[in-house]
């Protein structure tokens, strides 16, 4: 299939670029826009608790609202607010709520602290729109419009909330993604020269996939709207180093392959089609290992992770079909001069270093394994200290942003909780008014739990039959203790309510509870369906059942390493108090696929080696000579990629770049070079059973075909010298 593919594209490659030059127009023509979601509370589906507290709250006291943003006053010298202060901060409010910005529907004055330093305004948006740019766009004239409103005074004003903190992470984002964008335009144009010394085929990779990306960005948003997806600002970033990444590992796949066909003597043409009839399978079932991966996150009850799975993996399909058509066509209508104005492409060099470790993995297979195993587990040991975060905020952008500036003083002015309070809705289960005598009792049983500053019954509904009692917990929503205490909370609403009452716990350390539940869930149904899906592609590809076992086996070893070696980096180094908590779900699915990817080429690669008549040892030794350079390259350009997101300045890219690309690093240059080939080799003809992939391919019977079995002419021949050299 792959030969008849790469045939028809290089004797019509003219026809295969007009092709994808009318599919971008097209799409990137009509496609619509894609939205943005930063609400954690669209994260989750409506069956959790902090979901259902949030629509009795809307039923039940519309007037009531979590202030989508707060403007935070102290005076300039840092006093204690006077008469005169309190009065402009009140005409403030006033002037504030009268000019009728969009989204905002009411602006109302908040409680000072109790140092009398600070004083805060209230503002509610539409509920409808959280996370969404327009809101972001609100704080921006609320923020512009309340300094200018206190100018003049003795007044320092500072807006924070959840809206001027998506502004804060929208202006973080886009500095982000263009460093991003630099970085991975730079270390694949410089590794690409460093290898190659081709000028042509440095630059050739980021024109096309940039024309890929463009075709992948609005089949996204196709998908987004069609199948009404969440839509968050940070899937961008990742999508600028999965498709540049990707795409220049298989980029590199078929040049390497085509450079050895070439150097073997085969005419330009010939030796593309060759190249891309015995590269594609891997290239494919590479491609495909990655796109099932990404799939499995629709599993998720993750909003943000529902989307990002099937973006990823559009993203991913549209660079498989571009490298198996469009890189193929685009090289083979340049020809040889694609290497311009270097000669090496012509001939193999001698004593080549992946020779030499070819020959040491041959001759020392259980050496080989046994020492890249303990690197593995004794990396793997760090995961014993991991810890999880949930504050998305901070994560996502510096400290010194005007919100998160915000975030800090109200932690320190009023109580940690008092920013973002746990509601409990309280609500009578046959519709009759409730009893308010035991309304003292209940908020006093809150109270008393450990964590709880306070708890007061705040408000009744006009039925009578819904209480809100606002419980202000002692730390900051998104911390573990919070969480922790919320978890303690919710225990007592519920076992302590009133007879004929049902309890349930809102706010946002309640929807961070809820998310650490979603994300547990997570662990334990997408990566095991992930794992198995791939095991599924390795054994179709192999025709074994042995060697998907240990090649995911060895993949699940890797992703402990690179989370092992980050918690010992960010935590444990850095001091950070947990990593972002969806790093390990990012982190499994792109080591574990992607990774997979330079198993997948070792292993075929083996296996073809195999078939040439080589016992298990040899086939491991040559496989490394020959795929060691390709995994090599593809492997560093992918991490260094992925390294571009600790670009951004902000600790959850930098957390996701290191460990990504510290897995991709441990899954090229240790697995697939050395854990992989030797386990191999140590396992010998048992590995591909009940199969005999690696058994000598017969000649086939009569006039040559066009496959692999008789030699015709311009066929993918193979001679080799008593060094097993290809000529």
């Amino acid at each position: 299939m792959f030969r008849r593919i790469g045939n028809t594209v290089v004797r019509h490659p003219v026809w295969t670029i007009v092709a994808w030059l009318l599919a971008a127009v097209a799409i990137v023509a009509t496609a619509p826009g894609l939205p943005s979601n930063s609400d954690e509370s669209s994260f989750l589906p409506k069956s959790y608790e902090s979901i259902k507290a949030a629509d009795i709250q809307e039923k039940a006291f519309p007037s009531a609202f979590t202030p989508s943003a707060i403007a935070l006053y102290q005076r300039t010298d840092g006093g204690r607010l006077t008469a005169a202060d309190r009065k402009d901060i009140a005409r403030i409010t006033t002037e504030l709520g009268n000019k009728h910005i969009d989204q905002v529907q009411k602006v109302v004055p908040g409680p000072p602290s109790k140092d009398g330093k600070y004083a805060m305004t209230l503002v509610q948006m539409d509920s409808k729109n959280a996370g969404q740019p327009k809101q972001a766009d609100a704080a921006k004239v609320l923020r512009d419009d309340v300094k200018q409103l206190a100018g003049g005074t003795h007044l320092d004003v500072k807006l924070g909330g959840s809206a001027a903190q998506a502004l804060d992470q929208q202006d973080s984002s886009k500095r982000g993604q263009a460093l991003i964008g630099i970085g991975t335009f730079a270390i694949i144009l410089v590794t690409l020269l460093i290898i190659f010394r081709a000028p042509i085929l440095a630059v050739l990779p980021l024109v096309l996939i940039g024309l890929v990306a463009a075709i992948a960005n609005g089949l996204i948003a196709y998908a987004t709207k069609l199948f009404d997806l969440q839509a968050n600002s940070s899937v961008s970033s990742i999508l600028i180093v999965v498709l540049f990444g990707v795409g220049t590992d298989y980029f590199l796949f078929l040049m390497f392959r085509y450079r050895e066909r070439l150097r073997a003597g085969d005419e330009p043409k010939q030796a593309m089609i060759n190249a891309v009839g015995r590269v594609g399978e891997a290239i494919a079932s590479a491609a495909g290992a990655v796109i099932i991966a990404f799939l499995a996150l629709v599993l998720s009850t993750l909003g943000f992770l529902k989307q990002m799975g099937p973006a990823l993996a559009i993203a991913v399909g549209a660079t498989l079909v571009a490298g198996l058509t469009l890189i193929p066509a685009v090289v083979s209508l340049i020809g040889p001069k694609v290497f311009w104005p270097s000669k090496s492409w012509q001939r193999e060099p001698d004593n080549a270093r992946f020779a030499a470790l070819g020959r040491g993995v041959q001759r020392r297979p259980a050496l080989t394994a046994a020492v890249s195993g303990i690197v593995l587990v004794v990396l793997s040991l760090g995961t014993l200290g991991y810890k999880a975060t949930f504050d998305l905020a901070s994560g996502s952008m510096p400290k010194t942003k005007e919100s998160m500036v915000v975030q800090d003083q109200m932690q320190h002015a009023y109580s940690a909780g008092a920013a973002a309070p746990t509601d409990v809705y309280l609500s009578s289960t046959d519709g009759k008014p409730l009893d308010k005598s035991a309304f003292t009792t209940y908020a006093q049983k809150l109270g008393a739990v450990d964590g709880v500053a306070n708890a007061r019954m705040t408000q009744v509904n006009r039925d009578g039959t819904t209480a809100d009692f606002t419980v202000t917990l002692k730390y900051e929503a998104s911390t573990d203790k919070a969480i922790d205490a919320v978890g303690r909370v919710r225990g007592v609403a519920h076992t302590d309510a009133p007879q004929g009452t049902k309890a349930v716990v809102g706010g946002m350390s309640s929807i961070y509870k809820d998310i650490n539940t979603a994300v547990n869930h997570d662990y334990r149904t997408v990566f095991p369906v992930a794992a198995a899906l791939i095991m599924i592609i390795l054994g179709l590809l192999l025709r074994s059942v042995v060697a998907p076992w240990y090649l995911i086996a060895s993949v699940g070893l890797g992703f402990g390493a690179t989370l092992g070696a980050t918690v010992w980096i960010f935590q444990q180094g850095e001091g950070h108090s947990g990593l972002m908590f969806m790093l390990p779900v990012i982190m499994y699915l792109f080591v574990v696929a992607i990774g997979t990817d330079y198993n997948i080429l070792m292993i075929a690669r083996l296996r073809e080696e195999a078939r040439e008549g080589r016992d298990p040892r040899e086939a491991a030794g040559m496989a490394l000579r020959h795929a060691g350079p390709t995994v090599a390259a593809a492997g560093f350009i992918l991490a260094a990629t992925f390294a571009t997101m600790m670009l951004a300045g902000n600790s959850l890219l930098t957390e996701m770049g290191f460990a990504v690309s510290f897995g991709i690093i441990v899954a090229a240059f240790v697995m697939a070079m050395f854990f992989t080939p030797s386990l191999t080799a140590l396992i010998g003809h048992a590995a591909w059973w009940p199969g005999h992939g690696d058994r000598v391919e017969e000649p086939a019977a009569g006039p040559a075909t066009g496959g692999y079995g008789v030699a015709g002419p311009g066929q993918d021949t193979r001679a080799h010298d008593p060094a097993g050299r290809r000529n």
